[in-house]
C-alpha cells in the first residue's frame, strides 16, 4: 500500500511540474499523427460524402484498409443491391406524399412528380437530390428528341421511361439511382411522371411551383421543389408584352394551381357553367373583377396550353389527355 502511494504521489508531483505523465506513449496518443485519429477523420469523412451509417462506414475502411475511394466505391455498391431488396419488399406500399420538381433552361422546362410515404423524406436533402436527377435526366432526354421548332413542343413521360434515363449525360440509370434512394430512406418511393416544353423565339414558358421548400442546399439551387406546380405556355404580341414576361409567366402559373383549368378555352367564351374549367373564362384568380383573358390581352400575351400537376393527385383521368398531347410542334 504504502508503494502505491508512493506511485500516486510521484504522478501527482510530476502533473503539477507540467511534465509529461505517461510519458512517450501519452504523448504519441495525443499527437494528430495518431492511427486513431486518423481512423476517425478518415471514418467522418467517409460519412459526411456518402451519408452512410457509421457502421457500414467502418466496415468499407475496415475491408479496404482505410482505402478511401474504394470503400467509397464498395458502399455504394451494397447500397444499391440493398437497395433493389428493399425496393421490391415495399413496392406496394403507398407513396402519395412528395415533392413536384420544377427546372428551366433557356426556353425549356420540365415539371417532375416523385413521390415517398412521409412528408419526412420529402423533406430530406437526398429526396430532392433525386428528384433533380430526375428533372435533368427528363431535360435532356426530350432536348435530345426535338427538332428545329416553329410552335411549341410538349411531352410527357411515365414512370417506366423515366426509369430509363440517365441521371446526366455520363450518370447512371435513373432507376440505379431510385434503388439508391431506397436503400438510404427506407421508404417506397416512385417517379411518377415528367412534363417537358420548349419553346421558339416570340414565345415564353411561365412557371410557378406552390407550398415552395427553402433551398438550404447550393446543389439544389437551380430547382424549385414545392407540392403543385404549373408550366404555360405563352405567345408574346407583335408589339411585345407590355410588363414583364417572367412576372405574368409567374402569375399565370398561380392561376392555374388556384383555379385548375381543364382547358385553354377562348377568348369568345362566355361566362357560364360549361366556362369554369376553361382558363381564359375563368375570373383571374389575382384580381377577379376580371377574367383571365381580359389580363392577358391587357399584357400583350397569348396563352397556348399549360400543364398542371398536384402531387399526389388520381392521375388515371389524366392519361388520355396527356396521351394525346405528347408532342405538339
Amino acid at each position: 500500500m504504502q508503494r502505491m502511494a508512493g506511485v500516486g504521489q510521484a504522478v501527482l508531483s510530476s502533473w503539477r511540474r507540467g511534465a509529461p505523465i505517461f510519458g512517450w506513449h501519452f504523448a504519441h496518443f495525443l499527437h494528430t499523427g495518431s492511427p486513431v485519429l486518423v481512423a476517425k477523420e478518415l471514418l467522418m469523412k467517409l460519412r459526411r460524402k456518402t451519408g452512410y451509417s457509421f457502421v457500414n462506414c467502418k466496415k468499407a475502411l475496415k475491408k479496404f484498409n482505410d482505402d478511401l475511394k474504394e470503400a467509397e466505391v464498395w458502399l455504394h455498391e451494397q447500397a444499391q443491391k440493398e437497395g433493389w431488396t428493399r425496393a421490391s419488399e415495399l413496392q406496394g406500399r403507398k407513396a402519395q406524399e412528395g415533392l413536384i420538381g420544377l427546372l428551366k433552361n433557356e426556353n425549356s422546362a420540365v415539371m417532375v412528380e416523385v413521390n415517398c410515404e412521409t412528408d419526412f423524406v420529402a423533406r430530406n436533402v437526398q429526396f430532392q437530390r433525386l428528384v433533380q436527377q430526375v428533372a435533368v435526366g427528363a431535360m435532356l432526354h426530350c432536348q435530345g428528341t426535338r427538332d428545329q421548332l416553329s410552335t411549341y413542343a410538349k411531352c410527357f413521360l411515365k414512370s417506366d421511361e423515366l426509369s430509363q434515363l440517365r441521371a446526366g449525360p455520363e450518370g447512371s440509370l435513373l432507376s440505379d439511382q431510385l434503388a439508391l434512394a431506397i436503400g438510404k430512406m427506407g421508404e417506397n418511393i416512385v417517379m411518377k411522371r415528367a412534363a417537358w416544353v420548349s419553346v421558339p423565339e416570340s414565345f415564353f414558358v411561365g412557371s410557378y411551383v406552390h407550398g415552395s421548400l427553402s433551398q438550404g442546399n447550393p446543389l439544389l439551387s437551380n430547382m424549385m421543389f414545392g407540392k403543385y406546380g404549373a408550366l404555360v405556355i405563352c405567345k408574346t404580341s407583335e408589339e411585345g408584352p407590355k410588363s414583364n414576361c417572367v412576372e405574368i409567366g409567374w402569375r399565370l402559373g398561380q392561376h392555374v394551381v388556384g383555379m385548375v383549368p381543364l382547358s385553354v378555352g377562348s377568348l369568345d367564351d362566355e361566362p357560364g357553367d360549361d366556362s369554369e374549367t376553361k382558363m381564359l373564362a375563368q375570373p383571374f384568380l389575382l384580381d377577379p373583377s376580371i377574367s383571365l383573358g381580359q389580363y392577358i390581352q391587357s399584357s400583350g400575351v397569348s396563352v397556348l396550353d399549360f400543364v398542371r400537376f398536384e402531387c399526389g393527385e388520381n392521375t388515371e383521368s389524366l392519361d388520355s389527355k396527356e396521351n394525346s398531347s405528347e408532342l405538339q410542334m
